[in-house]
């Protein structure tokens, strides 16, 4: 009899949690506690850890966990904009290795790269300060600002969110929040071109909120950048020249991941009902080698009509504004979320 009280229990549970789902409304008005689902599609499901990457906000305090690396030793690395500690070190069970701070007020990019058998990084901060350093946190170097050698003029925005690394050392960066033009630059930080720049065009940009070097195609490597405001990202050759687009309807995607076949993507908001950009809102978009989306983990599931993607939404209020995703060796992946009330990182297992 316990037994069967214990299985009503349940059910009874279940299906009071998924009438506090929404329906493609405005706002989701429960957060239920996701500890044992799954979500996802297809061959990439998820079951939700919440709690895994929860630390002691005293000692180890975030704001916006912003974006997140493993290195090759397996540990996972977070940039965030507390001033205390930007750079915060995971070993993969959640345990906090260590913690530095470079007093970034508003650290936000983080790219993994390797220099010969080394690993670096460049950490940057949206105010427009980009630093190369050791995978310990040593300066190595710090990128010009676009001002101070002539490339833009006095009345031009500069608020950079994004770098990558080319595999001859060339460094692009995404100036998203600023003028929206990519900035490349050589291994030792001489300017070489910008190109984008904001618009509606084709090769032009919308919130070049992210970049990522493409090499899943070793003879063909090209450049993915983030127009976030068009739903997109966009490819361009390692010279500037437009490719194509890739438009996600319906998802404000942050910076293109490249893992294995596949390109992952946080996506910061959601579209709803009346296609209005809903606030607290946010999933996780997957893509296929051949650039179409398989799975939307705390999405919709993924629908194409003549070949063409359908409106993906949000359909369950596990995220608030999925800002980079992280994929380990077992393809478990490491949510990062801004503005989602100081939380630590989602872990999502592959199951």
């Amino acid at each position: 009899m316990a037994h069967s009280r214990r299985d009503f229990i349940k059910k009874t549970a279940l299906a009071s949690a998924s009438l506090s789902l929404p329906t493609y409304g405005f706002t989701i008005l429960k957060k239920p506690e996701l500890h044992d689902e799954i979500i996802g599609h297809g061959h990439f499901k998820y079951r939700v850890h919440k709690a895994w990457g929860n630390l002691n906000p005293a000692n180890t305090p975030v704001k916006n966990c912003h974006e997140m690396v493993m290195d090759s030793k397996g540990r996972l690395i977070m940039v965030t904009d507390e001033v205390r500690n930007n750079i915060i070190v995971y070993d993969k069970s959640g345990k906090l290795l260590t913690s530095w701070t470079y007093n970034m007020k508003s650290g936000h990019g983080l790219t993994l790269f390797k220099e010969g058998e080394e690993d670096m990084l460049f950490v940057l901060d949206n105010s427009g300060r980009i630093i190369k350093t050791t995978i310990t946190g040593k300066i190595i170097m710090e990128l010009p600002k676009p001002h101070d050698i002539g490339v833009y003029t006095k009345k031009m925005r500069y608020r950079p969110t994004e770098t990558t690394v080319a595999p001859n050392g060339d460094i692009y960066v995404s100036d998203g929040y600023g003028s929206d033009w990519i900035l490349q630059y050589n291994k030792d930080g001489e300017f070489i071109r910008k190109f984008g720049g904001k618009g509606h065009k084709d090769e032009q940009l919308n919130n070049a909120h992210g970049v990522a070097i493409d090499d899943r195609d070793p003879n063909n490597v090209t450049l993915l950048c983030t127009s976030r405001v068009q739903n997109s990202f966009k490819r361009y050759t390692l010279d500037g020249e437009y490719i194509s687009t890739i438009f996600l309807p319906g998802a404000y995607v942050c910076r293109p991941v490249i893992d294995g076949e596949n390109i992952y993507s946080g996506v910061c908001w959601s579209r709803m009902k009346y296609l209005e950009r809903v606030p607290n809102s946010g999933f996780v978009t997957i893509l296929d080698k051949n650039d179409e989306v398989v799975s939307n983990p705390g999405g919709t599931k993924p629908k194409y009509k003549g070949g063409k993607l359908q409106l993906m939404l949000q359909n369950t209020s596990l995220f608030n504004h999925c800002h980079d995703v992280c994929v380990d060796e077992d393809k478990n992946l490491y949510i990062c979320q801004w503005n989602a009330n100081r939380s630590y990182p989602i872990k999502l297992e592959r199951v």
